[in-house]
C-alpha cells in the first residue's frame, strides 16, 4: 500500500516544494535539515505496511494472530507437560527433581512402591525423548532413578500455521450444532491433533466416525481417547461417536537410478525419501490417490539424480487407491545406481 513511500521519493518530494532560489543540494542547510525528517516518515510508512500485514488473517503472526482469531472464538493450543514414570530404588519426597540430558522432571504422586509419577519442567515435546537413569538434582542420599515410560506426551505450542488452517475452516466451513464441520472443529480443538476427517451415519442414524492425526501428520495412539473424551463435553445429546487413527497404507518405492555426479546415493536416498514422505503427508485426507507419476518427478527433481528407470511403485506402474479410512506412509525405498 505505501511501496513508493521510500526514503527517496519523500525527500525529493520535499525537496520540491522549496524555492528554487534556495540551495536544495546535498549538503545544504535545507537537505541536511529535511533528509532525518524524510528518513524517519519512510521508517513510519514501513512500520504501516507491516502492521496490515499484523491484523491480516493471512499474514499475522505470533500474537497479533492470536487477537484476530479471537474476534472468531479461536484459541491457540498451548503447549503440554509431557507426565513421565520414575522409578527408584528407594522412598522419594513429591517435590524431589531429577534430571536427564538437561531436561528437568519434578515427583508429583507416587503410582506404587518406588514408582512415581513425574511432570517434565519444560513443555512440549523434549520432555517425551529421554529415557534412562536420572541426575540426582536434590542430592537424595543413597536412592538412583530412571526415566520409564510416558504417562502423558508433551506438546508443542499449536504453531501459526495450524492455527490460521483452523481460522480458515472455521470461517470457510461454519458449522452447526452437531453437522461434520463441528466434529472436524470440535476434533481440531485438541492440543496434539493435526487434522481430522469426519464420517457421518458410519454406523447408522446417530453415528459418528471422527478419524485424527497428529501435528506431524502422524498417527499417535494417544489421540483418538482425548478427542473422545472432549467431543462427549461439546457433541449434541444422542450421538454416539467413535473416534480413531486412521489404517496405516505403507507406499514402498523402487527405481534404478542415474547419478550426476553431484551428490552420493546415500545423500540422493535421504533426499528423496524426505521429499517423498512430505508428498504423502499433503495427501493425508485430502486425495484418496497417490500418484505414481508424481513420485516420478520428484525422484527427477532430488538433486544429484539424472535420470531413472524401472520405477514400481508398491512393484507396480500405477496410483495407488487410499481407502476412506486410510493414509498413506513411506515404507521401503529402494534406490540403486542404473549400470
Amino acid at each position: 500500500m505505501f511501496e513508493d513511500m521510500t526514503y527517496e521519493n519523500i525527500l525529493n518530494d520535499m525537496l520540491s516544494r522549496v524555492p528554487s532560489d534556495v540551495d536544495k543540494r546535498e549538503g545544504s542547510v535545507i537537505y541536511d535539515a529535511i533528509a532525518p525528517a524524510a528518513y524517519k516518515l519512510a521508517e513510519m510508512y514501513y512500520q504501516l505496511n507491516n502492521f496490515i500485514d499484523l491484523v491480516s488473517g493471512d499474514t499475522a503472526v505470533g500474537e497479533y494472530l492470536d487477537r484476530v482469531v479471537a474476534d472468531y472464538g479461536i484459541t491457540r493450543k498451548h503447549a503440554i507437560y509431557a507426565v513421565r514414570k520414575i522409578e527408584t530404588t528407594g522412598a522419594v519426597s513429591i517435590g524431589t527433581r531429577w534430571g536427564i540430558q538437561g531436561v528437568t522432571y519434578t515427583i508429583t504422586e507416587l503410582i506404587t512402591a518406588n514408582r512415581y509419577k513425574a511432570k517434565c519442567e519444560q513443555p512440549g515435546e523434549i520432555g517425551n525423548q529421554y529415557s534412562g537413569t536420572l541426575d540426582n538434582i536434590d542430592n537424595i542420599s543413597g536412592v538412583t532413578a530412571i526415566l520409564t515410560d510416558i504417562i502423558i506426551s508433551g506438546e508443542e505450542e499449536e504453531t501459526d500455521d495450524n492455527l490460521r488452517a483452523r481460522f480458515y475452516d472455521q470461517i470457510q466451513s461454519p458449522s452447526t450444532s452437531g453437522n461434520a464441520d463441528n466434529y472436524k472443529k470440535w476434533a481440531l480443538e485438541v492440543p496434539g491433533v493435526g487434522d481430522a476427517k469426519v464420517f457421518p451415519l458410519w454406523n447408522g442414524n446417530g453415528t459418528v466416525k471422527v478419524l485424527v492425526i497428529d501435528e506431524n501428520m502422524a498417527i499417535d495412539p494417544d489421540l483418538p481417547i482425548k478427542v473422545h473424551d472432549y467431543i462427549e463435553t461439546v457433541r449434541p445429546i444422542g450421538a454416539t461417536v467413535a473416534v480413531e487413527s486412521p489404517e496405516e497404507r505403507v507406499i514402498d518405492v523402487s527405481a534404478n537410478i542415474e547419478l550426476d555426479g553431484s551428490k552420493t546415493l546415500n545423500e540422493v536416498i535421504a533426499a528423496f525419501t524426505s521429499a517423498f514422505t512430505e508428498y504423502l503427508k499433503s495427501t493425508v485426507f485430502e486425495t484418496y490417490t497417490v500418484s505414481y507419476a508424481r513420485i516420478g518427478s520428484i525422484l527427477l527433481a532430488t538433486e544429484g539424480i539424472e535420470d531413472y528407470t524401472n520405477l514400481l511403485v508398491n512393484s507396480d506402474t500405477a496410483n495407488i487407491t487410499i481407502g476412506d479410512e486410510e493414509m498413506p506412509i513411506a515404507g521401503t525405498v529402494a534406490l540403486s545406481e542404473a549400470v
